[in-house]
């Protein structure tokens, strides 16, 4: 059974597309195959991998195969500027523009295991659509002030799809914790006291998860014995034992 998981949260600089990225690669280094959708408008899944001003995910719902098959085990839809006019399809279709990614997806679903959708910024038509295609909810959240504020009105706005779509809210995942700065931690302690087990170990502050996207390459190309990909690993660890 194919798991569907949307790294999503409403809100910019939240380290969504590092989660996507590197915890897709984490789980194509365990023989697990994976597609990575990219449904951001700025195509910076695609950039991370190496990938830029390639055919995407509107050629795809347009009947194209625009796979690219760059890694082993690890496929990518990319994302792009040709998505603003996808976005602006479905929100003038008169019903049913919320299920385009999921009937334009179902068709791979036997050929991977996950399928890692990396949304955009804002409450939009192409992020409910993104919500209505998955089965599960990865909101990776940057430990700043008012991140919690934040996650309460994603999640507010995320209740109102669960009335038409069974999609559940299973990982936060805290980002950009420093030891060295006592704000981010106590932060931290805010998730825990309103989100409890569904907090995941944060990932740490480190450089070179900037680094590697900068050189095209995931976390565990670019430096497997850093501080990043520990942290992508334990997280991919706890997502295998949820299978």
């Amino acid at each position: 059974m194919t798991r569907v998981i949307a790294c999503s949260i409403f809100k910019g600089g939240t380290g969504k597309t590092t989660a996507a990225v590197n915890l897709a690669a984490a789980l194509s280094l365990l023989n697990r195959r994976v597609l990575l959708v990219d449904l951001d408008t700025q195509g910076q899944a695609g950039t991370h991998l190496g990938h830029t001003a390639v055919p995407g995910v509107a050629d795809f719902i347009r009947g194209q195969n625009t796979l690219i098959f760059g890694r082993h085990n690890l496929d990518l839809l990319a994302g792009g500027n040709d998505l603003a006019g996808l976005k602006m399809e479905i929100a003038r279709r008169p019903f049913g523009g919320e299920h385009v990614i999921a009937d334009a997806l179902r068709p791979l679903h036997g050929n991977y295991d996950y399928i890692i959708l990396d949304t955009g910024p804002g409450f939009d038509s192409l992020s409910i659509a993104a919500l209505f295609a998955a089965d599960e909810v990865l909101a990776p959240v940057k430990l700043e002030p008012l991140a919690v504020d934040g996650l309460v009105q994603f999640v507010q706005q995320l209740t109102n799809i669960q009335h038409h779509r069974d999609v559940e809210l299973r990982y936060i995942v805290p980002s950009a914790l420093d030891r060295r700065v006592a704000q981010t931690g106590e932060i931290h302690e805010q998730l825990l006291a309103h989100f409890g087990g569904l907090v995941c170990d944060p990932i740490r502050y480190n450089v070179r998860l900037s680094e590697a996207a900068g050189h095209g390459q995931h976390i565990f190309e670019y430096d497997p014995g850093s501080n990043g990909a520990a942290d992508f690993a334990t997280l991919t660890e706890r997502v295998l034992n949820d299978e």
